[in-house]
């Protein structure tokens, strides 16, 4: 029964594991999406690029003002 429990609990864990490593590829946006604000991001939040997707989300809405029509309107998408 122990090792029943171990191998239910290791099992788990991995297909968590798994699923969480995808979530950040679907929240992303298209490769379109992305294109539209590659340069904004490289422009305006370079300081912050390696601190995560929500930080660099942030970010744009901040530069909101400066940013691109192209990925003020992915944003605008996203209901951001």
């Amino acid at each position: 029964m122990r090792k029943y429990l171990l191998a239910l609990t290791l099992l788990s864990a991995s297909l968590s594991t798994a699923a969480f490593a995808q979530q950040p590829q679907q929240g992303r946006g298209t490769a379109e999406e992305q294109k539209a604000c590659t340069r904004d991001v490289q422009k305006f939040c370079r300081p912050v690029i390696d601190q995560g997707d929500f930080t660099i989300l942030a970010c744009l809405k901040e530069n909101r003002a400066k940013i691109s029509q192209a990925c003020d309107q992915v944003l605008k998408t996203h209901n951001q």
